[in-house]
């Protein structure tokens, strides 16, 4: 297993330390509810270091990109941020990334853990046509992610570098806790706010530590990925390999803003397709309302006990204190306010198709 570079931190704080797409990774400090808790309420700190990132450089740099994902990333500048699919030759997805526009020329691309090898090969397999460089540095990058509301107060004291004006999906590159050239976004995936800290492994240990130093007087919490699932559920935010994946349309997962017809990319004619001809699926938000705890791959039934979908993803909310659960349906039983069951532990608990995101902040 690898590790990341904050891996004495996080068993200095008593992390849980489990198996994650290949790292040891912590899974919860003080307990899920409470990281969820702190995250929502004030301030926590993620360690997410196993992303990948890419750099693709050059003059059809941009060319390259717009074929392989399914957003217009023509829309981007420098400090902006896109959320975008790969979708494969299948109308599947490869992985659902972020896109960086560094300088004109410049990209940077953050990617799944679980997906890096598999990414690079794909974005790879199409570059040949394109005059540009591409630059893994997956293995050299650590992630740290500041969420919640506190997030802002706190990192404020580590960076000369207006946060306040630093809006959701831009970014800048400044210096952070005396360390130069350290990228500070807002692409936050819990719904809380915040922000995420980019750097060398090298420095990711001192800039952790200055992060929980400066966030002392607001009780900061480290949070793992327990919460971080709890968190990103709630907001209804897809997690590849559960919600999303190799056979799964982004028509189909609600992700059609992502998915631009006005230009030329992967699979397009079959979205097109699926356009014109109307989805046979579709991903909802699901309430159960019993407390019974849905879980991944647990069938979703019309009220005669039909089995009409699948359960992706589902949780007990902390936020709500309500079992929650997405996961796709026949488009009959995908309207808000649609009566199911899931089938949990053999038994069927009464369900309701809900709105996403879940959870509102306000």
């Amino acid at each position: 297993m690898k590790r990341t570079s904050l891996y004495q931190q996080h068993l200095n704080l008593g992390a849980k330390m489990v198996p994650f797409a290949g790292y040891e990774m912590p899974v919860s400090y003080t307990g899920i509810v409470d990281e969820h808790n702190a995250v929502r309420n004030s301030v926590g700190v993620f360690d997410v270091s196993h992303m990948g990132e890419f750099i693709i450089e050059g003059k059809d740099a941009l060319a390259l990109i717009q074929y392989v994902t399914s957003n217009d990333a023509s829309k981007l500048f420098p400090g902006r941020v896109q959320y975008s699919c790969m979708p494969n030759e299948n109308g599947g997805i490869v992985d659902d990334l972020l896109v960086y526009q560094m300088s004109e020329n410049k990209y940077f691309l953050v990617v799944n853990a679980s997906n890096i090898e598999k990414d690079w090969n794909w974005i790879k397999s199409h570059s040949a046509k394109f005059d540009c460089e591409m630059q893994n540095l997956s293995d050299d990058m650590s992630l740290i992610a500041v969420q919640g509301p506190k997030a802002k107060d706190v990192l404020q004291n580590l960076t000369k570098a207006d946060l306040s004006v630093i809006e959701y999906y831009h970014f800048v590159v400044d210096t952070f806790a005396g360390v130069a050239d350290v990228i500070i976004s807002a692409t936050g995936y819990t719904g809380a706010g915040g922000f995420e800290i980019y750097c060398k492994n090298e420095n990711a240990p001192h800039i952790w530590d200055a992060i929980f130093e400066a966030g002392k007087p607001y009780d900061i919490k480290p949070a793992g990925l327990g919460c971080r699932d709890t968190l990103r559920l709630e907001m209804g935010f897809c997690l590849y390999g559960n919600d999303i994946n190799d056979t799964t349309s982004p028509l189909e997962a609600g992700l059609g803003w992502i998915t631009k017809f006005s230009k030329d990319f992967v699979s397009k004619n079959i979205f097109e397709g699926q356009k014109a001809n109307g989805l046979q699926r579709k991903l909802v938000g699901i309430e159960v309302l019993e407390k019974a705890i849905p879980r991944q791959h647990y069938e979703i039934l019309d009220m005669d006990e039909n089995v009409i979908g699948e359960v992706t993803s589902g949780t007990m909310s902390p936020s709500m204190n309500k079992p929650l659960a997405m996961g796709y349906v026949d488009l009959a039983h995908s309207k808000i306010g649609t009566p199911l069951k899931v089938r949990i532990r053999n038994k069927d608990a009464n369900a309701i198709v809900v709105k996403i995101p879940f959870f509102n902040n306000n």
